[in-house]
């Protein structure tokens, strides 16, 4: 086959990343990375996604197209056979001269011409013209079908985000209303107070107004959570007015732990990048195929059957017929369309070339960035738990001092507000680590088998 055989263009490759702790092979990770996560209505989740997420059947159908094209590419390397049965019935006029005597023929004729042909066509594919155009339409059809699985991953993870985000709205919910209900007695206790004169007015209007407040978050938290959850029934392929998925807070959940091998593994591991670098095959055969047009085409043509003015002899061995036309065609002169298609495709494949490496740079940055997300997200978190707890002892001392008459009761309003705050930070930070980790298993392609 003329033209360049295929080979992957080179791009540096990292020893490791910086923000990993080793640089050691990672084990296996099955595809279904999502039990990793140990939560069976997770795993639910996903697997309806999975059968009716409309948005994959469509990648699926797109797959099951570039198969068969590729197919139809393929059949081209096989002769093409068909039969053409058919009869004729002729009648010649009786006012004509004879082609034998010159003379006038005063009585027409009438002809039957029975013909069933075989024809057979085929290029004889010298320079590789045909091959090299399977190998392009396969390459497409592995580059359609790892698009589609870049897809199913983007489906699986951003299920789990949603899924994590709305555990983390719930939590978020159930800390609000339990603050509420204890703002409202708060309320009811200062309200007794301020007519018996224990304490001022101006205490109660502090905590009417901390409670409005709280409340209008809360109402706030209920509408991100309605929004989270439509937009998990579209990903699931369910509508969203009898879509609902349990309120299950999210408090003190870890990420599992997620090792991310080797720079290197991800050329083999991401989708995206695969499907890169089938569009650089594809474009590296389609140079081939404008080369062999430089090349003259060998063409085989014959035809073979039965012809009969009888029906009743049409199989019979004389009535045999048969023809063989191979040929050639030279390009002679073309105007330098076959040399500038030539250097237009070579340009497609440069361009092809140069996107390939920029999604390895991607795949690199996607997974720095998981990382560096990761372990800053984890400190984070930590930091946020020493928080709360400094902020419930903050309360309650507060509270002791106003009982005590030590201090007044803003301080204990402000001290319910540090606490609610930094608890809602805690929930969300919770969040965006298990975000992190969801995120550093899409950067690496998903689950893999090492």
């Amino acid at each position: 086959m003329v033209g360049p055989n295929y080979v992957r263009p080179s791009v540096e490759q990292p020893a490791g990343f910086k923000s990993q702790a080793d640089s050691e092979p990672a084990p296996a990770i099955a595809k279904e990375w999502w039990r990793l996560y140990g939560d069976p209505e997770l795993d639910q989740l996903i697997a309806t996604a999975s059968a009716s997420n409309q948005t994959l059947r469509q990648a699926v159908a797109r797959v099951d197209e570039a198969r068969a094209l590729a197919r139809v590419a393929g059949s081209y390397l096989y002769p093409t056979i068909s039969a053409n049965p058919s009869y004729t019935h002729l009648r010649t006029s009786g006012n004509r001269e004879s082609m034998a005597t010159g003379k006038k023929v005063l009585q027409g004729v009438n002809v039957n011409d029975w013909l069933i042909p075989f024809d057979l066509a085929y290029e004889i594919d010298v320079w590789g013209r045909v091959r090299r155009s399977f190998e392009s339409s396969k390459a497409q059809a592995a580059a359609t079908a790892d698009d589609a699985g870049a897809i199913r991953l983007t489906v699986e993870t951003d299920v789990a985000q949603f899924y994590y985000t709305l555990r983390s709205l719930n939590a978020q919910i159930k800390i609000l209303t339990e603050n509420v209900t204890a703002y409202r007695e708060q309320v009811r206790i200062l309200s007794v107070q301020v007519k018996t004169g224990l304490v001022s007015a101006i205490v109660l209007h502090q905590a009417q107004a901390q409670l409005q407040a709280t409340l209008a978050q809360q109402r706030d938290v209920e509408r991100a959570r309605a929004d989270v959850e439509h937009a998990l029934a579209v990903l699931c392929g369910r509508p969203a007015p009898s879509f609902e998925v349990a309120r299950n807070p999210l408090h003190e959940s870890s990420p599992p732990a997620v090792p991310p091998g080797l720079p290197a593994q991800l050329l083999v591991r991401r989708p995206d990048v695969a499907a890169a670098e089938q569009g650089v095959v594809a474009t590296n055969a389609q140079v081939g195929m404008a080369t062999a047009e430089f090349y003259p085409r060998f063409m085989l043509t014959s035809s073979a059957g039965f012809e009969s003015a009888n029906l009743a002899t049409l199989f019979s061995w004389q009535s045999r017929v048969a023809s063989i036309t191979p040929s050639i065609s030279f390009p002679i002169f073309q105007g330098g369309r076959l040399r500038a298609n030539l250097t237009a495709t070579k340009a497609r494949y440069q361009q092809a070339v140069a996107v390939y490496v920029n999604q390895v740079l991607i795949a690199y940055a996607d997974v720095e960035d998981a990382l560096t997300d990761l372990r800053a997200l984890t400190d984070e978190v930590g930091t946020l738990r020493e928080a709360v707890n400094a902020s419930r002892n903050y309360l309650r001392l507060a509270d002791v001092q106003y009982k005590q008459g030590l201090a007044d009761y803003l301080i204990v309003i402000d001290a319910e507000r540090t606490l609610l705050a930094n608890q809602l930070a805690l929930a969300q930070a919770v969040n965006l680590q298990m975000v992190a980790s969801i995120r550093l298993i899409k950067a690496l392609g998903g689950g893999w088998n090492p």
